[in-house]
């Protein structure tokens, strides 16, 4: 009977070792599921105006304000008039929360700014879920407008078209003002970034009816690997290659308002794209609300900021 006792004890021990490992590589997963998956009235509130304020601060020439139409209904409007739902009220799973989210499906998957060791869980992708009508209105509502909003950008050895409008193009200037110097100390930094794999490419997103952010302009493969696509490989193959993959090019790109698909489950690691409303949320709203404190506690303030936040406030 002892004997079964230790043998029970053992076994007790080696799941609890274990089970704390794997909370603690989904730590980040998990407090971040919940910083944005609100369970009360006013952090559903608090969530909901933070949300709203990074888009009015990533998006300031497009966004002119929000409005409060029914108990329910809060919509952002636009500079051409028209305003975009923030929250349908319709349960989704992952699939339709990518194929037709509303801005808050979009903002709801907290991005990591922090160095990753493991690939992410299945469908934890967030800035996959994108919402077309502000795109448009951002970066062009056709491919027409998109190609004359274009400009080239200089990767170093050769010219990419990127978009011109919200600074997305100017961003990206800023990023390889950072990693060419970078690429030349580091043959890994070096191999990983070049030669370019693309950056403008009017196509749709592969095995859906959706526009890519290629289409857009805003986003940028660097040197593909055979690994790097989760269409292409096992997950265990993405593992590998992220192991070997220098995060210190995502933290560059992040710097300037770019997400990398390296930090999504469903990896695309040569990907970045640039979401600036997904960064800010990452970088000042990590943490989910408390009751007591102001929402928009963390904030780096700026007088835009604080000119938004009371907008924010007097229309919600």
């Amino acid at each position: 009977m002892n004997f079964k006792r230790f043998i029970l004890s053992l076994i007790v021990i080696v799941l609890l070792i274990t089970g704390c490992k794997i909370i603690w590589n989904r730590h980040l997963i998990t407090v971040n599921a919940a910083a944005v998956s609100p369970v009360s009235d006013w952090e559903y509130e608090a969530v909901m105006k933070r949300d709203i304020l990074c888009l009015m601060l990533a998006y300031p020439e497009t966004i002119t304000g929000v409005d409060k139409v029914s108990g329910n209904e809060v919509y952002v409007l636009l500079k051409s008039g028209k305003k975009i739902l923030y929250d349908d009220r319709k349960e989704k799973n992952a699939w339709q929360k990518s194929g037709n989210p509303d801005l808050q499906d979009m903002m709801d998957q907290l991005y990591s700014l922090s160095k990753i060791t493991e690939v992410l869980p299945n469908y934890y992708n967030p800035g996959c879920a994108r919402v077309y009508p502000l795109l448009k209105e951002v970066y062009g509502m056709s491919k027409k407008s998109i190609l004359s909003n274009l400009i080239k950008v200089s990767i170093g050895y050769k010219y990419v078209e990127f978009n011109g409008n919200n600074k997305a193009a100017e961003s990206l200037k800023a990023v390889m003002k950072e990693l060419l110097p970078l690429s030349r100390q580091s043959h890994k930094v070096y191999a990983a970034s070049f030669p370019s794999s693309g950056a403008f490419n009017y196509r749709l997103i592969g095995g859906t009816n959706r526009l890519s952010s290629h289409a857009y302009g805003i986003a940028i493969d660097l040197n593909s690997n055979k690994y790097d696509y989760w269409r292409w490989s096992t997950r265990e193959e993405g593992q590998k290659r992220l192991n070997a993959y220098p995060q210190e090019v995502s933290a560059i790109f992040e710097k300037y308002g770019f997400i990398w698909g390296g930090k999504w489950g469903n990896f695309d690691i040569m990907h970045y794209e640039y979401r600036p409303e997904i960064i800010l949320k990452a970088r000042y709203f990590s943490e989910r609300p408390v009751s007591g404190i102001p929402w928009y506690d963390g904030l780096q303030s700026s007088q835009e900021a604080w000119e938004y936040i009371w907008l924010i406030e007097e229309s919600l």
